[in-house]
């Protein structure tokens, strides 16, 4: 019968700290699998777009603090 969830955590604790930290990448990335190799290939492109056009100045960009700025303001 396959073990519970509860049970796998009862055993990944008793790990060392470094395969425990092994176990939880493996498991967080395994919830973040891309839903295609399209989409992956489309988000490249994308990156490599916004990335050409603000090495060429065409994009302005923003520091950290404006951002979070200004989605306070749009949250508000």
């Amino acid at each position: 019968m396959p073990e519970t969830a509860a049970e796998l955590a009862l055993k990944g604790r008793q790990l060392p700290p470094k395969e425990r930290e092994n176990l939880v990448d493996a498991l967080l990335e395994s919830l973040n699998e891309p839903a295609s190799r399209e989409l992956d290939s489309e988000w490249d492109a994308e990156i490599a777009r916004r990335l050409a056009a603000y090495d060429r100045g065409e994009v302005v960009a923003l520091s950290g603090e404006e951002v979070f700025a200004k989605a306070r303001a749009i949250a508000r």
